[in-house]
């Protein structure tokens, strides 16, 4: 297995591997040696959080908890915006040996409904919406609000109205959980289809391992949240990995990703780094001409970025504009999030198209019939090791397909060259099928990416009598810039006759998933007539 805290990372003066065993210890390591640290900075008055202030009020919300009747290893739901109200319930939860499922605040109430109804949720808490977003509806089971008062040089507290009555126990994928379980999170997608993936303590402790190992994060970096935290990329790779390493999170006063403010606060923050989608990165970088401060004002040690593919042209141009490594990651919400990433330069190499090595896993690319491929070879990738999920709850048939012999098989394709780096090339389901010949969405989508006037791309397949399936494609691009022809012509230079889309409509824009990646089925339902 890839050891994520060997080699030059132990010989690092700035790296300290982070001593946590769980969700439910992330802050001790800095409340006995930094307590008066920034852990966090929070509201639009930008107010610093220490790690002992935030330890403190983090024990009141786990003793509030653990009056209420919950028992240990029970579940309990929470829907709220990127706010310290998060920060507080998650940690709080954790210490008080709950299970903790974070929601996403904009799911309609049916669906919200039925994941807490099949998770067998105890009760749902709740914090304030991000602003502009509708507030958190009323539900079948004890809805408690929490509330947590930060005052300017004044102690946080927090609140939470749990009302009267007993806690329910009802039966259901609840008893598939223990008190060895941190969270149960919700795999991305379609939301009628989400699958549940119950993450042990022990799962989440490895993976901020890996992630701090790999960018050497300690108590000198900060950042700011860009990403929701009810999916891995915020919770693990940001909110956690910085907690654990003593360093410092800035939470958008409008309790999520807001263009307009994100430099600012990301001086405030004094960040040293970044994670974030490839969308996000495309609208920053579209921006920077009269928003970026420069890097004397934000002096970046890397950019990363994850959940979705960056196509070359995006990363070369943040580079370019930023001044910083942009390393690309790979993960899902299977493995807790990250399993391979690009190293830091002094690490190791940068390989274009590449998502790094393993980050404390083990990877294995495979032919249909299970066998190992040779490097350079597609096969699907599979993924090993401390990091990887049991399964599914209450879907042994799903856990059976995707978990084989402590294996996660991820559904994606791609490659490993001889030095052990990644080469993601799409989902085994997503591939066009047109007349037999197999086309990645992704390959020809990072092509019409390098087209120029293009800033994003979807490619889908379209019903077709004959072929049974021809390729489609939707491409973002300036209005009265490149039109369709210009297009075709740069895939007629790069792309097979066969992979060249059939048809392509340039739009303003196309939809996204709640976690920012591409959301595909909304995609072929709305271009694919």
């Amino acid at each position: 297995m890839a050891d994520p805290s060997g080699g030059s990372v132990g010989e690092s003066n700035r790296y300290r591997r982070p001593a946590i065993s769980g969700l439910f210890d992330v802050l001790d390591q800095y409340v006995r040696d930094r307590p008066d640290a920034r852990a966090l900075v929070v509201t639009g008055d930008r107010i610093p959080v220490s790690y002992g202030a935030l330890a403190a009020v983090v024990d009141d919300m786990a003793a509030h908890l653990g009056s209420t009747g919950l028992r240990r290893g029970e579940a309990v739901g929470l829907v709220c915006a990127n706010t310290a109200e998060f920060v507080v319930a998650l940690l709080g939860a954790a210490r008080a040996g709950l299970v903790l499922a974070p929601m996403d605040p904009t799911l309609p109430r049916p669906q919200m409904s039925a994941r807490l109804e099949g998770l067998g949720a105890q009760a749902i808490l709740t914090g304030p919406p991000a602003v502009d977003a509708a507030p958190v509806a009323q539900f079948d089971i004890p809805t408690w609000e929490l509330r947590v008062n930060i005052p300017v040089g004044g102690n946080a507290t927090a609140t939470l109205e749990t009302g009267s009555g007993v806690v329910p126990h009802p039966p259901g994928t609840a008893s598939e959980l223990s008190d060895h379980d941190a969270l149960v999170l919700f795999t991305s997608g379609s939301t009628n289809r989400a699958k549940m993936v119950p993450l042990t303590h022990t799962n989440v402790a490895a993976s901020v391992r890996g992630i701090c190992a790999n960018y050497e994060l300690g108590p000198e970096d900060a950042t700011v949240a860009v990403m929701p935290l009810f999916h891995g990329h915020g919770l693990l790779a940001v909110l956690l990995a910085s907690l654990a390493s003593g360093g410092c999170v800035l939470l958008p006063e409008r309790g999520r990703f807001s263009a307009h403010t994100f430099w600012d606060d990301m001086q405030a923050a004094a960040a040293t780094w970044f994670t974030a989608v490839p969308t996000i990165h495309e609208i920053l970088v579209q921006r920077s001409a009269r928003e970026y401060p420069g890097p004397q004002a934000v002096p970046l040690r890397f950019v990363r970025s994850c959940s979705a593919p960056l196509n070359t042209a995006t990363a070369q141009a943040m580079g370019r504009t930023f001044g910083a490594p942009v390393l690309s990651a790979y993960g899902m919400t299977e493995t807790t999030h990250q399993a391979t990433s690009e190293p830091l330069p002094r690490r190791g190499l940068a390989k274009l198209g590449s998502v790094g090595r393993a980050t404390g896993v083990d990877l294995r690319v495979v032919d249909p019939g299970g066998q190992r491929c040779p490097a350079g070879t597609v096969g699907e990738v599979w993924v090993h090791g401390p990091t990887v999920a049991r399964g599914y709850l209450a879907d042994p048939t799903e856990t059976a397909h995707s978990f084989v012999d402590g294996w996660f098989r991820t559904g994606d394709l791609g490659s490993l060259d001889e030095d052990g780096y990644l080469f993601v090339t799409g989902r085994i389901k997503n591939l066009v099928n047109r007349g037999g010949e197999k086309i990645s969405p992704e390959h020809v989508e990072a092509t019409l990416a390098g087209c120029s006037g293009v800033t994003e791309a979807a490619v889908f397949a379209i019903p077709d009598a004959t072929y049974g399936e021809r390729v489609g494609a939707a491409v973002v691009a300036p209005r009265g810039g490149v039109g369709a022809e210009e297009i075709l012509r740069h895939c007629r230079t790069l792309l097979a006759p066969f992979e060249i889309p059939d048809r392509v409509e340039v739009v303003t824009a196309l939809p996204h998933t709640a976690k920012g990646g591409l959301d595909r089925r909304a995609v072929q339902d709305q271009f694919a007539h």
